[in-house]
């Protein structure tokens, strides 16, 4: 196999391009320096050896200022050298991890469903991908390349130098660094093998970590007691991963302590030798000098190129993760086929769905038609499939099995990205978006950030327009206090928090911007609301979807009545359907369930008028 064509040669072809195209001129630059810094030590080397021989041979005062002043600027290129080289991988560390960064997230963008993003393993790549910020793998790769050549190009100009004095000496220095370049390299992969089996681990304790620093699970934390429960199980996964950190540094000390010792028995029995040669005329000072000086620098080298080699190595690895994120492709076939008005409605054939091959099914054989300008309601018990079918619907996910139709055309030949500008939402798990209350409702559709009269209507509508304008800076006020130090939180003028009732009214006017979509989506849209906000809402939703497409999800029958029709979703399939009259005219599920909110609530109004003394 061909390095151009190896797993090597592609994720080192990856890099070479991200340098390439982030920064080609620093690039350039950064490696004429390196192959510079590479031949400085030898040129220093040879210059102090021609100076000692002719100090103490008959060359000329000319002679000597000439090779005294080649001496110095070599020494002043050297000093320059590093501080030049510094800047140079600066830039191109800035340059490459701005473009690795958008690259990486351009590709998520570009994940059209959810699938990816509820899979563990394709997460630890994501994070691994998104890993060392502005320093990505692509650069450490680079560098440990750049630095490798460096290296490789002291190693020869030394070696030369070792040839001319002493052959047998040159191959012995060049076989004790074999080892140490095969030692770097096994060391490189374990590591990189290591942090890609932290993934879990790490995610955990992320996982713990923020449940006992956010305001979302504080409460419960507090009240129940669950803190110390929770820092135990940080712990113990931070103990899991510095165990494993632990186990691969003590193997680097074991293996770099035996390389050290090999180099000092190679370098100490040079230096016996030349000393030995230089008592027998064999060799001039400048001989010794240039010798004891390729033999550190030989060993120095290759110490060096092992160590870059092996960062090299390890940083090409762990680039696979964004080359893995980057090569993956649609999670869902991407089709370009226009997507019309609806005109007759949306329908589900014998629709199948569930997550995995080893998932159980969650939709099982669902046939279903939405006829447009309708209000159809879903409702049904925890894990009905009711959520699982507006994902479908939102083409978050394909069907298992089956079609769903919009005008007669399958969703899957339809642009993902067209279909999804005719669909308006409000999700049961709705975004909290640490912005301006002004961008949380612009989200809902980005051609309205800039009018503030339709943002406005749109937040009347949802109720929260008046609360929203009494704020500090009114809509433009920050509704998050995550992004000012502990010292200004306690002005409210730097960000405010939100109730849960009054977000859900700013999700509600996000999707007010969309009403004029062809399809509504309203999952669980009044759960976090009131009786009397709840009515409030409701009686809105009912003006916005009045001749158009929706779909309603509710726990609360009360709220789905007045649909065109009612879906009743039982383990995943149809159990009936019809309007609220006629399903509780047949006495099945839909009945039952409203029957036992009903009781629910006559119960209350009685336990009520007993209390106040009232009833008849």
């Amino acid at each position: 196999m061909t390095t151009a064509t190896s797993p090597a040669g592609r994720r080192l072809a990856v890099a070479a391009s991200l340098a390439r195209r982030a920064a080609p001129g620093t690039l350039g630059l950064h490696l004429a320096l390196t192959l510079l810094a590479a031949g400085l030590p030898v040129a220093a080397t040879w210059l102090t050896k021609l100076l000692l021989d002719g100090l103490v041979g008959t060359a000329t005062t000319g002679h000597l200022l000439t090779l005294g002043t080649a001496l110095a600027l070599t020494g002043m290129a050297a000093g320059a050298q590093p501080h030049m080289t510094q800047y140079l991988r600066g830039e191109l560390d800035r340059r490459i991890g701005l473009l690795a960064q958008d690259e990486l997230f351009r590709a998520v963008e570009g994940f059209t469903g959810l699938r990816r993003f509820e899979d563990p393993a394709f997460l630890d790549r994501l994070r691994l991908a998104q890993r060392s910020g502005g320093s990505p793998y692509a650069n450490q790769a680079l560098d440990g390349l750049l630095g490798a050549a460096r290296a490789a190009v002291t190693v020869v100009g030394f070696l030369g130098s070792l040839l001319v004095l002493s052959p047998p000496m040159a191959a012995v220095v060049l076989c004790a660094g074999v080892p140490a370049l095969l030692a770097q390299v096994l060391l490189s992969r374990r590591r990189a093998r290591m942090l890609w089996d932290l993934g879990p681990v790490e995610r955990r304790e992320m996982f713990y970590g923020d449940l006992l620093s956010t305001v979302e699970a504080a409460k419960e934390i507090r009240l129940f007691g669950t803190g110390r429960f929770f820092r135990e199980r940080m712990t113990g996964e931070k103990r899991t991963a510095n165990a494993a950190r632990r186990s691969v540094d003590r193997g680097e000390v074991r293996t770099q302590g035996l390389l050290a010792l090999l180099a000092a028995a190679v370098s100490g029995g040079g230096l016996l030798w030349a000393m030995a040669a230089a008592r027998t005329g064999a060799l001039t000072p400048g001989d010794v000098t240039v010798f004891v000086a390729a033999v550190a620098g030989v060993q120095g080298a290759l110490a060096s190129l092992a160590a870059e080699a092996a960062n090299a190595h390890q940083a090409l690895l762990l680039l696979d993760h964004h080359v893995a994120v980057t090569s993956a492709g649609p999670d869902l076939v991407r089709a370009r086929g226009e997507v019309p008005p609806l005109r007759s409605g949306i329908e589900l054939r014998d629709v199948w769905f569930r997550y995995s091959p080893d998932h159980p099914w969650v939709l099982r054989g669902v046939d279903l038609r939405i006829p447009h300008g309708s209000a159809l309601a879903l409702v049904g018990l925890n894990g009905a499939g009711k959520s699982t079918l507006v994902k479908l619907l939102c083409r978050f996910y394909d069907p298992t099995r089956g079609a769903i139709l919009w005008d007669g055309t399958d969703l899957r030949e339809l642009d993902v990205s067209r279909l999804r500008e005719r669909i308006g939402a409000v999700f049961q798990d709705y975004m909290h978006y640490d912005l301006t209350a002004h961008e949380n409702i612009a989200l809902g559709d980005l051609a309205a950030l800039d009018d503030e009269e339709r943002l406005r209507a749109a937040a009347a509508r949802a109720g929260i327009h008046d609360r929203l304008a009494r704020l500090p800076y009114g809509y433009r006020t920050l509704l998050s206090r995550m992004f000012f130090m502990d010292t200004e939180k306690d002005d409210p003028e730097n960000g405010v928090l939100l109730s849960g009732g009054e977000w859900q009214r700013v999700a509600l006017a996000r999707a007010f911007l969309r009403d004029a979509r062809d399809l509504m989506i309203l999952d669980e849209p009044s759960a976090g609301l009131d009786a009397e906000a709840e009515h409030e809402i409701h009686t809105s939703l009912r003006h916005a979807r009045q001749g158009r497409t929706s779909l309603l999800i509710s726990h609360r029958l009360g709220a789905v009545r007045e649909a065109d029709r009612i879906v009743v979703l039982a383990e995943g399939r149809v159990a009936e359907q019809g309007t609220h009259a006629a399903l509780l005219a047949q006495g099945g599920p839909y009945a039952r369930m409203f029957g036992l909110q009903a009781e629910g609530y006559r119960g209350a109004c009685d336990d009520t008028a007993a209390l106040t003394g009232g009833g008849s």
